[in-house]
């Protein structure tokens, strides 16, 4: 019973030795290298642009929030969004207000955000085609029913 602790002891010691000098930097050397960089041309910004992109991001959740999400409602969207960010990768972020016209009661403005990723990369030609975009959330506008 006392060697096979004391052999359970001085194994996991070298597991853990072995981890340490040898898995560990390894591990580290493959996150530091530039395999998982994704270098699509588009890049993040930090703060709230306007461009075709963005516009056509702006557009995109319109349509989806109007047509998708809630076809038994009124909008009136602002014509352009409070903010609009570019996560890099062809993927945004619109901020908007919205005016919602319920059919049975008074009409109100409802902030929402809508994050949304293009797929066509670099091929701008699609832009108005919804099949090229895909909605990754929305939220703000969960109690409008």
């Amino acid at each position: 019973m006392n060697k096979k602790f004391f052999l359970f002891i001085i194994c996991l010691i070298a597991l853990l030795t072995f981890q340490i000098k040898i898995v560990m930097p390894f591990v580290y050397d493959i996150v530091a290298s530039d395999l998982f960089l994704e270098d699509s041309g588009d890049e993040k910004s930090y703060t709230s642009t306007h461009s075709l992109m963005t516009e056509s991001a702006f557009n995109q959740c319109n349509f989806y929030i109007a047509n998708e999400l809630y076809p038994d409602l009124t909008f009136t969207f602002q014509p352009k969004p409070l903010n609009a960010f570019k996560l890099g990768n062809f993927e945004y972020v619109i901020n908007a207000d919205v005016d919602i016209l319920p059919a049975d009661s008074a009409a109100f403005i409802k902030k929402y955000v809508c994050r949304i990723k293009y797929q066509n990369k670099q091929d701008t030609s699609g832009l108005d085609d919804i099949a090229n975009w895909s909605i990754h959330g929305i939220s703000g506008l969960e109690d409008i029913n």
